[in-house]
């Protein structure tokens, strides 16, 4: 129908194609891919339901577009499953064969499977049978150094019995304790007899050439002071707890306060300071803009600082259990500086850095490290002194020539010997009209 109508308007008509055999019969490709879809039957169009998200709709089916299962399988979905790889090689043989635990005593004969190639080896699971090693001891021995008032050595016999039979589980051993023998005793009591009779042959038997070998002692009275503080904690009613908790929310409240009126008090020194400063009349000496003289000054002391100095180690007052050692945390508001003092003298006097934290260490090594930071602190005090006494004396001979401000050795100690030389220099230059200044004192005349 379009060659008709273009020929009727006379307009130009495409050039037909030239028909080969190709173009009728068609290609070998075109044939297979024909015989492909006609032998594959139509895709299913599944189409995902209003209101369910794409990624919820795409764990419903695989990538084949299959249904999903009615019941678990172990395929897995979206997963195509392995093929079993078989090879020509023969298996390994396995033999029902018997074999023997190591750890019991009694030689039970077992029976599993293992490989043939096994056979005669021992037990793989003899490896995990570890056991605490339990000492001897002979009768002299027990005569010489083991001997004891409140233990028998029938006693003593029987606990290391009953130690080496459940590996030092003392709750066991406890519970074995032949009461109908020997009196009852309680866990700490069989712990110390243990642990006694442990070094006390372990301090016997170390030769003279021998190294030192570590003794295990155990406090008994600490462990059962423990054992009390618990069962306390734990006995507590609904009541205690709730009059301990009332009691920490109204010492909260007084830290709060306690903290505002410091902060109260610290902002009213300051204005009292501010003040006094304004007040000075040394500050309003200086009204010549053309003299300028330069001055060298340091901090002065603050006696008040002094007073408080050292290491205020915050109270740790909180309910339940809680580490020792936290007592010995040094506070964060105390600088590095001053922690690298502490340490540099604690090398010095070979103290360790973290003790054993006992509660007398705790309280002993917290005072040498505050008492370390004192002197720190004196120190710097001493020498912010020695350096405004120089400063004074020459001050002094800057506004008298040819005089001498002797200061008392008390007050001046090892550097009396350079205030000496200063004040020589100074008698030197007196007969002359030119004066050094050497700090810069306010009031000297200067050599403009």
């Amino acid at each position: 129908m379009t060659t008709d109508v273009r020929d009727i308007l006379d307009l130009e008509q495409a050039p037909t194609p030239e028909l080969t055999k190709e173009a009728i019969l068609g290609t070998t490709a075109d044939k297979q891919k024909k015989k492909l879809s006609l032998s594959q039957p139509a895709p299913k169009s599944s189409r995902r339901p209003e209101g369910m998200h794409r990624e919820v709709f795409a764990l419903l089916y695989t990538d084949s577009k299959d249904a999903p299962p009615l019941f678990q399988t172990d395929t897995g979905s979206g997963y195509k499953q392995m093929k079993a790889k078989l090879g020509m090689r023969k298996v390994r043989p396995w033999k029902w064969m018997p074999f023997t635990n190591p750890a019991r005593k009694d030689g039970a004969i077992f029976h599993h499977w293992r490989r043939l190639a096994d056979e005669g080896k021992e037990y793989p699971f003899a490896k995990f049978n570890k056991q605490v090693p339990i000492p001897n001891y002979t009768d002299s021995e027990y005569l010489q150094h083991l001997h004891s008032e409140f233990w028998t050595r029938s006693e003593t016999d029987h606990l290391f019995d009953l130690c080496r039979r459940f590996d030092l589980r003392f709750g066991v051993v406890k519970d074995r304790w032949d009461t109908a023998k020997f009196p009852e005793r309680t866990i700490e009591d069989l712990k110390e007899r243990y642990y006694s009779i442990c070094g006390s042959l372990t301090k016997a038997r170390a030769g003279s050439g021998t190294p030192e070998t570590k003794v295990f002692v155990f406090d008994a009275d600490h462990e059962r002071r423990r054992k009390e503080q618990l069962k306390r904690l734990y006995d507590r009613t609904p009541e205690q707890i709730e009059e301990e908790q009332s009691l920490l929310n109204e010492l909260r409240k007084i830290e709060a306060r306690k903290k505002e009126r410091d902060k109260k008090t610290q902002d009213l020194q300051k204005l009292i300071t501010a003040a006094d400063s304004q007040t000075d009349p040394r500050k309003q000496e200086k009204k010549f803009p053309k003299k300028k003289l330069q001055h060298q000054t340091r901090p002065r002391i603050d006696t008040n600082a002094l007073e408080l100095a050292g290491i205020k180690f915050p109270d740790t007052k909180t309910t339940g259990v809680t580490v020792r050692s936290q007592r010995m945390k040094l506070p964060s508001s105390l600088g590095n500086k001053k922690t690298k003092v502490i340490e540099q003298l604690s090398q010095e006097l070979g103290i360790e850095l973290n003790p054993i934290p006992t509660e007398q260490v705790c309280q002993h090594y917290n005072e040498l490290r505050s008492d370390m930071v004192l002197l720190h602190e004196l120190k710097i005090a001493l020498s912010t002194c020695e350096f405004e006494l120089q400063t004074l004396r020459h001050q002094f001979e800057a506004f008298a020539p040819g005089k001498t401000l002797t200061i008392p050795s008390t007050l001046f100690g090892e550097s009396q010997g350079g205030a000496d030389s200063t004040s020589g220099l100074s008698k030197q230059k007196a007969g002359s009209t030119e004066i050094i200044d050497v700090v810069g004192s306010p009031g000297a005349p200067s050599n403009n």
